[in-house]
């Protein structure tokens, strides 16, 4: 059912949706209503704190960026940012807007925060496609899966908070100049995947918990272009 048909229910639609405002859902993928950003992570820490656990989720898409020899690109995160600060994390991860689709929100965030073009293809064209298209000029990316509840641990001067997320992964390749833009990310490093998992195992606490998850769950999609 489109999003537009599920707002009707929501007695405060704005009569334009920007930035800031998110679909909310249970824990089992309900819509329930739309929301401001702040507000809702307000909320959200506040009931974890008092109760242990989050009972709603957002949606959100990730992004594990390679270059065409198969190096992992991650960002290391601003020390000033209010949750993981300091710590090495997927290439990008983007909230999803109001009425955005998970796709339309990748391609904004790779322009807006990693400075270049990228499309996304199905995972049938992708193969093709990468050996194709010149990747030092756009970054060609496709969608693994989606799942609910993705347990995102947020490390903040407060303690530990738990943000469930429905959540979009994406891998994709690109061998072009990245120049972090929102000034959210202090820098990038580039792994092979062996070389990653090393660090990982020794040096644990350097990492978040979200790219520990990721490429366990992924390690299979994160090699070379043949």
């Amino acid at each position: 059912m489109p999003i537009k048909s599920l707002y009707k229910n929501n007695k405060k639609v704005p009569a334009r949706i920007n930035k800031e405002l998110l679909e909310i859902y249970d824990l089992d993928g309900n819509f329930l209503k739309i929301q401001e950003r702040k507000k809702f992570f307000n909320e959200a820490k506040k009931e974890y704190f008092e109760k242990g656990e989050v009972s709603k989720q957002i949606k959100r898409v990730l992004l594990l960026l390679m270059t065409s020899n198969g190096k992992i690109v991650i960002q290391k995160r601003n020390k000033h940012k209010y949750d993981n600060p300091g710590l090495f994390d997927k290439t990008l991860g983007g909230h999803v807007i109001a009425e955005d689709t998970d796709n339309l929100t990748l391609i904004k965030e790779s322009a807006e925060e990693l400075g270049f073009p990228a499309s996304i293809v199905s995972s049938q064209e992708f193969p093709n496609v990468i050996k194709k298209t010149d990747l030092r000029i756009v970054g060609i990316f496709k969608k693994i899966e989606t799942i609910d509840r993705f347990p995102s641990v947020r490390i903040t001067s407060k303690g530990e908070f738990i943000q469930p997320y429905i959540n979009t992964t994406y891998i994709g390749y690109y061998d072009g100049p990245i120049q972090f833009i929102d000034g959210e990310t202090s820098g990038i490093e580039v792994f092979m995947l062996d070389e990653l998992k090393q660090e990982l195992k020794k040096y644990p606490e350097k990492f978040t918990e979200d790219l520990k998850i990721l490429i366990k769950k992924y390690r299979k999609y994160l090699k070379p272009i043949k």
